[in-house]
């Protein structure tokens, strides 16, 4: 998968983090007392990177928005099958990631 849209670090290195399910790398971005949303409700971080990673992955991005934060595409998880999916992040002022909210693509049709 290409992850050349990327333009910030730290957000190409979650994504690809959680693609490479490298989860000291993915843990190491993230700042101390980060939040995670899960379709808007507040998730556990330590059980979402469990859960998730290795499960989970972008198969194709498609689109980043919110100057680099926000990204969303073609999503596989072991569980639910495929979908479109987002990743929205928001960085600290140490460019760590504070928060990130995560969820399911709403069909505009």
């Amino acid at each position: 998968m290409r992850t050349n849209l990327l333009i910030i670090p730290a957000v190409k290195a979650a994504v690809e983090g959680f693609q490479s399910a490298d989860k000291p790398s993915w843990n190491r971005l993230f700042a101390s007392k980060a939040e995670l949303y899960d379709n808007g409700s507040p998730r556990d971080m330590r059980c979402f990177t469990q859960e998730a990673l290795g499960c989970q992955r972008f198969l194709s991005i498609d689109r980043v928005a919110n100057n680099g934060l926000y990204v969303e595409g073609e999503f596989y998880s072991e569980k639910a099958g495929s979908y479109r999916a987002y990743f929205n992040f928001e960085l600290n002022n140490a460019a760590r990631i504070r928060r990130l909210d995560i969820g399911m693509v709403e069909d505009a049709g």
